[in-house]
């Protein structure tokens, strides 16, 4: 209990914003004692005495520039006493004329109403009505600013649906209801749907040389229930046991009960480009192997991923196309934290090596890219490999038969044996420029799914959670492309949508 009370974010899975009061003051007394030995080493939350406040020199700024055609002009009164000794001024001591701007947003509310010919047909006697931009007939609709506030603060800025109700009705002047919220969304993933984003994303991230990938559980309140994972994924229902990680039919045992595949937890999966150009987040009904790697098992680039165990399937299955696979080093860096503090003593040491290795690896693959090499010298890249293997190999010699009071194994011994198996996906970024060594654009690209949980609490089902995850694909990959989110949403709802180009594959010449 102790242990996992004292587990922080540098250490373990933990977020930094659910880190126990022990878990802080511990980070932040390592820091200062850091501060101590080395002023040089502060965390970059620590303000240095030396450093002022704002830009720093070198930063390219992004001051506001005077706008030559300013939509009106204003000549104030000259001032008439001196600001120095309060003596009178007067119009013969006039010094020419400064300026000064004033930025803002003047909110006005706008309605227009649409006269609507209409015409009967001589032949069946139907009389057709000329349909105004918004569909409605005799009726009122919301334009396309309030119906992109509506999606903006909800889909983007994940407000609750009456809370961004309240929100338009203060910021625009104009009340709406919750149910005109969720109706803009719903419009804006119909207008995707039919312009067929998800395809064109689809195929755009199939293109990429080197994806990252990272799933999360989520809440819904009425997922898909009744249902087997098989039934969830549109195949027909079985009697056939299987098993929960692969999703394989398995054979029975002898006088056993056969069960049925119960549906698992709702997750979000997001799949991005290390540059995090591109995202696409998707729901699904379980974390099982077959749901989690669907997409993935027509890709022929590399994936750089967080050890879940699912995607080795892409490498194991059939026919694998897969170019392969980088482990995230930072998941590695933080279970090596956690294990060199277990002890006995500096028995785990072992650890701490194995992330000097990595770290010294990125260092050196970096300084090559800055050089314009392509690959890592021979020499240095066989030293470093062979440093890694001694320490893990000390790590699962020591931990092999180590009691422990947890379940299982020792976690050194789990993390040693892991760092063995899997050692050639842990390097392959020194072999493949092209690939980052830790999955953060992931892990930052499921964070819009934490941050809507965390503030609205759930999804209803499983339709509003796959429809929120279509248009936060879309936002944020548009955002990232140069667009605005109102003009992204103003271009769907114009039904011209953004659609994400296609990059051609550049493994060959990384």
């Amino acid at each position: 209990m102790q242990r996992r009370l004292g587990a922080g974010s540098d250490d373990s899975g933990t977020p930094s914003s659910k880190e126990s009061i022990e878990a802080k003051a511990r980070r932040q007394a390592e820091r200062r004692a850091r501060k101590a030995r080395r002023d040089t080493d502060m965390s970059s939350r620590e303000r240095s005495k030396d450093r002022k406040r704002g830009g720093q020199p070198g930063h390219p700024g992004r001051g506001l520039v005077r706008d030559p055609d300013p939509q009106q002009r204003q000549r104030l009164d000259p001032p008439v006493e001196c600001r120095g000794c309060g003596g009178e001024l007067g119009e013969t001591q006039d010094r020419g004329t400064a300026w000064s701007q004033i930025w803002d947003v003047k909110v006005v509310p706008w309605r227009t109403e649409f006269a609507l010919p209409q015409r009967k047909c001589a032949c069946c006697g139907k009389i057709t009505t000329a349909l105004p931009p918004g569909g409605l007939v005799n009726g009122i609709s919301f334009g396309p600013v309030l119906n992109a506030a509506a999606v903006a603060l909800t889909s983007y800025g994940n407000a609750p649906t009456e809370r961004a109700a309240t929100l338009v009705a203060m910021l625009l002047g104009q009340r709406v209801s919750a149910g005109f919220v969720d109706r803009a969304n719903a419009r804006l993933a119909q207008m995707l749907t039919r312009a067929g984003f998800v395809d064109a994303l689809k195929a755009a991230l199939l293109a990429e040389p080197v994806l990252t990938a990272d799933e999360s559980p989520v809440e819904v309140v009425n997922p898909a229930s009744g249902e087997t994972d098989e039934q969830a994924c549109g195949q027909e229902p079985t009697d056939e046991p299987t098993d929960q990680d692969t999703g394989k039919a398995v054979e029975k045992a002898p006088g056993k009960a056969v069960e049925k595949t119960k549906p698992g937890s709702p997750h979000v999966l997001v799949i991005r480009t290390p540059d995090e150009r591109l995202v696409w987040l998707s729901g699904l009904h379980s974390r099982r192997h077959a749901d989690v790697t669907a997409f993935l098992r027509s890709y022929t680039g590399f994936l750089i991923v967080d050890g879940f165990r699912g995607y080795q399937t892409l490498l194991t299955c059939e026919k694998p196309v897969l170019a392969g696979i980088q482990q995230c080093c930072q998941h590695i860096c933080r279970r090596g934290k956690g294990v060199g503090k277990l002890g006995p003593g500096s028995l785990q040491s072992w650890a701490k090596k194995v992330i000097d290795v990595l770290n010294q690896a990125h260092t050196a693959v970096e300084a090559a890219k800055a050089r314009g090499q392509t690959a890592l010298d021979p020499k240095l890249l066989a030293d470093l490999r062979a440093r890694y293997d001694t320490a893990v190999e000390f790590g699962i010699t020591h931990n092999r038969h180590r009691p422990w009071d947890g379940d299982g194994n020792h976690p050194g011994y789990k993390l040693a044996n892991w760092l063995k198996t899997y050692a050639d996906q842990v390097w392959t970024f020194t072999r493949h420029f092209a690939v980052d060594w830790t999955s953060n654009a992931a892990e930052r690209g499921i964070k819009p799914a934490k941050r809507h949980q965390a503030v609205s609490g759930y999804w209803q089902t499983d339709k509003t959670l796959d429809r929120w995850c279509l248009n936060q694909s879309y936002l944020i990959s548009a955002r990232n492309h140069g667009l605005t989110v109102q003009e992204a949403i103003a271009l769907a709802f114009a039904g011209n949508p953004w659609l994400p180009p296609i990059a051609l594959p550049t493994l060959a010449a990384a």
